[in-house]
């Protein structure tokens, strides 16, 4: 029977609190408001937050960009910009390159992804990394 089934490692209600409280401290600090989001492995978002004056539109980026680095298990900007435009296309637009999205690793194993949006992209990854930080996790 066990050749048929996995352990799975699952991100916790809690964690994903602990992650947004840090992503948003860490904005907060940058003076950069942010839209951030919180997917588990499979893309289903388990938390987000679109701080006070954070761009509207972001809220889609940041989660395009969460499902993509749980996807990919890699930074949403490690998409070739060559292929980026036809992996878009090719899914609906459910897939970017752009940087701020984030896997989220715990022992080896990818529990999630977190996207961030609204600032610039190094800003984005900033508070993603904070938010990673703030549950002992890896972007790697």
């Amino acid at each position: 029977m066990t050749d048929f089934t996995t352990p799975t490692r699952t991100l916790t209600h809690a964690g994903v609190m602990k992650m947004l409280t840090a992503a948003v401290q860490k904005a907060e600090e940058m003076g950069q408001p942010q839209c951030i989001v919180i997917v588990d492995a499979s893309g289903v978002t388990l938390g987000q937050i679109r701080m006070t004056g954070a761009k509207f539109l972001s809220l889609k980026s940041a989660a395009t960009k969460a499902c993509t680095a749980a996807s990919i298990r890699a930074p949403s900007d490690a998409i070739p910009e060559a292929v980026g435009p036809a992996i878009a296309a090719a899914t609906g637009n459910a897939v970017t390159r752009l940087g701020g999205g984030l896997p989220i690793i715990v022992d080896g194993d990818c529990v999630g992804g977190i996207g961030v949006g609204s600032g610039t992209a190094d800003q984005d990854k900033d508070v993603a990394n904070a938010a990673l930080s703030a549950i002992d996790a890896r972007d790697r």
